[in-house]
């Protein structure tokens, strides 16, 4: 159903023509909503992610490294689109449903295998074979812009959502950082009490997984790490 709403192929023809689709709409509105949710749309709406955490009953892998490599993708990626947008001329119109059919992404069979390529290539097979949310470290073009956004809202400082510690009830039993699907240090982090990374989703596994309520969400401005 949302699968256009999201493509980064759609966005460049759409440029291409002066026309701002849907996933240039949807797009804007992450690198908005990280303003004050961080990457929370990664941890609790993408349909990329449940595909990519079911792997991980098959290959529960950590990912160490690599993170940079989404931005090599992403630059390029942005250039392009900026170039065939002033090349256009500039926007002449806002279409939301460009290419849709009635709003449905996947409406036929070439739709369909398209899809199918991409969620092989690009969510299960990395998610298999380099580590757990692999896709989310290394070719989502969707994490730059709430990246951004999260890095803007630390620079002013305005209350959002975030995760914080207390340090002095952690008993170091590592299940916060076992039960992270980005694999990130949790435990580590939250006794210094850092839990600012531009790699968290702010999914609440680390919370979910503490009985003894060592982490917490927040929603406050203080940031002690970006």
């Amino acid at each position: 159903m949302t699968f256009y709403y999201l493509s980064p192929v759609l966005i460049i023809q759409s440029n291409a023509k002066g026309i701002i689709n849907g996933s240039f709409i949807m797009f804007l509105l992450m690198f908005v909503s990280a303003l004050f949710l961080g990457r929370g749309y990664c941890g609790w709406v993408c349909p990329g992610a449940g595909c990519q955490e079911a792997i991980i009953a098959a290959r529960d892998k950590s990912v160490k490294k690599g993170d940079y490599v989404k931005w090599i993708l992403w630059v390029p990626w942005i250039c392009a689109i900026a170039f065939l947008a002033v090349k256009a001329g500039g926007y002449n119109k806002i279409d939301f449903l460009y290419q849709t059919a009635y709003g449905i992404s996947v409406s036929n069979i070439n739709s369909l295998i398209a899809y199918l390529v991409v969620l092989l290539l690009l969510i299960v097979l990395p998610a298999y074979i380099f580590g757990k949310r692999s896709f989310c470290h290394h070719f989502c073009w969707m994490a730059p812009f709430m990246i951004l956004g999260r890095k803007t809202r630390n620079i002013f400082q305005w209350p959002s959502l975030r995760l914080t510690a207390v340090p002095e009830n952690c008993t170091h039993c590592h299940t916060c950082t076992q039960n992270c699907p980005m694999s990130l240090p949790v435990e580590d982090m939250g006794l210094k009490n850092t839990l600012e990374n531009t790699e968290c989703i702010l999914c609440g596994s680390c919370i979910d997984g503490c009985e003894f309520d060592v982490i917490k969400f927040a929603f406050f401005n203080k940031v002690s790490s970006s």
